[in-house]
């Protein structure tokens, strides 16, 4: 019995080459939610990475089992989903790099990094004193996948770390408390990472009251969403010179080049590439080369994080 071919869009020329089948055991359509679908009905769609979320509403326009994100973040895509059709995220994918980019970010600002490369550019030899990671203590919001793997990144630098997440966790080695207990030992935290996902319970979690806690020079990195910051609130507290922040991710973005976070002292900005390293094309393939394993089994995808 000749069995039907699955039917997968992607969004881009290149996971179009690097997935051609050799079996014809799937077909595969170039579709980036711009203009109509190739065809009425997918059994995957693959989502843009970092796509306009404007275009989420064209998934409305196909019959699809599973929508597959290149993000961890899904937030947006589960309202557009159609009706019955599963959201996996890229849980795998993404987390090395992003913790790489965390850790990063912390020395940059803490060792001047950002000082020196601006003097060099002028030809200035400047010595300004610098903040070691060693001794401090630090706290991770957020205690999956990037939260973990920045935790696994820090183990070397001789750090106290405290992990936070939404609700308290027993673990064989240190307590993870509740978000809701922050508040009890932000005075002593030196070192903020963040590293939840964006919704109702952590939108502008770090507020003026979450900011005022800290103690004065205490550095913010945010990695998560750029929500989950209240921006206006950051301002002010960075023009005060009451702390430093070192951002992946903003409120809006992109960033608008007459915002005042361009100009804010003790602030380091990178536009959202936590990702978009050279661990991302093989990872990313990997996964997507699961999932369509999953789907010719009839088994469930990995990574669902939703339902329509």
């Amino acid at each position: 019995m000749t069995r039907t071919p699955l039917s997968i869009s992607v969004p881009s020329p290149a996971l179009l080459d690097a997935l051609r089948p050799g079996d014809g055991s799937y077909e595969l359509d170039l579709w980036d939610l711009t203009g109509p679908p190739p065809r009425a009905a997918y059994d995957m769609v693959v989502l843009p990475y970092q796509g306009d979320p404007a275009l989420l509403d064209a998934l409305r326009t196909v019959d699809c089992r599973l929508v597959q994100a290149q993000t961890i973040g899904v937030e947006g895509v589960l309202a557009a989903l159609p009706p019955g059709a599963l959201l996996a995220n890229a849980s795998s994918v993404h987390e090395s790099s992003t913790a790489e980019l965390a850790v990063g970010l912390a020395i940059a600002s803490l060792r001047r990094i950002d000082t020196y490369v601006r003097a060099a550019e002028t030809a200035i030899w400047q010595q300004v004193p610098g903040e070691s990671l060693a001794d401090r203590r630090v706290a991770i919001i957020g205690s999956g996948g990037v939260g973990r793997a920045i935790e696994r990144r820090l183990q070397g630098f001789e750090v106290d770390v405290l992990r936070f997440a939404r609700t308290a966790r027993e673990d064989p080695e240190r307590p993870v408390h509740p978000i809701a207990a922050f508040a009890s030992f932000a005075a002593e935290v030196e070192v903020v990472f963040l590293a939840v996902p964006l919704d109702a319970s952590t939108h502008h979690l770090v507020d003026d009251a979450f900011l005022s806690a800290l103690p004065p020079g205490a550095l913010l990195v945010n990695v998560s969403r750029g929500a989950v910051v209240d921006t206006v609130a950051l301002v002010e507290h960075l023009r005060r010179g009451r702390v430093r922040a070192a951002l992946d991710v903003v409120d809006p973005e992109p960033l608008p080049p007459s915002h005042p976070l361009w100009s804010t002292p003790n602030t380091i900005l990178t536009p959202h590439v936590g990702g978009a390293s050279s661990a991302m094309t093989p990872r990313i393939l990997a996964l997507l080369r699961r999932q369509i394993e999953a789907l010719l089994r009839s088994e469930r995808p990995a990574n669902i994080v939703g339902e329509g």
